[in-house]
């Protein structure tokens, strides 16, 4: 094998002359290999050997050695009279092995616990759920303060009134947000509830301008809400993580600070679940 190249997470190698590991410690035929999958996993029609050796900036020999190796271990195959090169079942079998760890409640309950420290207040986990277009509170850390506004385990609450259920409305295109709101209307509950599309609308700019929603009583009243949303792979909000009390520990001059808690929060727990930001977040 040549003198050792070391690849960086994205781009191509880097000639090294002391040795086959760089100073990180990587793996010269490893790093090469790995980087090889993510380039094919990025091409699902299929690629040529050339191209790769050109985006990875390996010759063409080595690029071909790297290959045979994978394919031999059923990562990758070729295919077709032009002989590309696509993912192969090895892979797939891998990558669900990361799919099925990807228990949202387990990666998210040790985060939970530390927005409850750091807020003081109930910080909650909540689902989407899509066929009957409401919030589903899937987990909870509660606060140690005497008074504490829960919402039990299973609880719904409807998305135009609630932190979690803005949330989510905010990261939906125009076309999906008319449809949902179309099934399931903006009911009054509180004397704050949203009940005019063009004031969700506005909610929904402010929502995108701070990056967090907030609930100011709408669905009960002396509570405040402030929620995020978590995107899965394809950058769709699933669920949400947010922080509840009573309105009298949580006056306008918090929100703002429990705002940027959620938000880092519901990108910590995105990251851990193998997710990507939507457009929106």
């Amino acid at each position: 094998m040549s003198k050792a190249d070391t690849l960086p997470a994205r781009g191509n190698i880097r000639k090294r002359t002391d040795g086959t590991a760089s100073s990180t410690g990587q793996v010269q035929s490893l790093t090469r290999g790995l980087v090889l999958l993510e380039r094919i996993a990025e091409a699902p029609a299929g690629i040529m050997l050339t191209d790769l050796s050109i985006q990875v900036g390996l010759p063409n020999s080595t690029t071909h050695r790297l290959l045979t190796t994978m394919q031999q271990m059923g990562f990758v195959q070729q295919t077709g009279d032009l002989g590309l090169w696509s993912i192969g079942v090895r892979a797939f079998t891998v990558g669900s092995g990361f799919l099925s760890s990807r228990d949202l409640s387990t990666l998210a309950m040790p985060i939970l616990r530390q927005v409850m420290e750091a807020a003081g207040e109930t910080s909650n986990l909540v689902v989407f759920d899509t066929e009957a277009w409401q919030s589903v509170v899937v987990g909870q850390v509660q606060c140690r303060e005497l008074m504490r506004m829960l919402a039990p385990i299973g609880g719904r609450l409807p998305l135009h009134a609630s932190g979690a259920g803005k949330a989510f409305l905010a990261a939906q295109d125009e076309v999906h947000l008319v449809r949902i709101l179309q099934k399931t209307g903006l009911p009054q509950f509180t004397g704050n509830t949203i009940t005019s599309p063009a004031r969700l609308k506005e909610e929904i700019v402010q929502i995108h301008k701070q990056g967090f929603a907030f609930d100011d009583g709408e669905h009960a009243v002396g509570l405040r809400c402030v929620a995020s949303c978590i995107y899965d792979e394809s950058g769709n909000a699933f669920a949400a993580i947010s922080i509840s009390g009573p309105a009298s520990r949580i006056p306008d001059e918090r929100i703002t600070h429990l705002g940027s808690l959620v938000m880092r929060a519901a990108g910590e727990i995105t990251h851990l679940y193998g997710g990507k930001a939507g457009k929106h977040s």
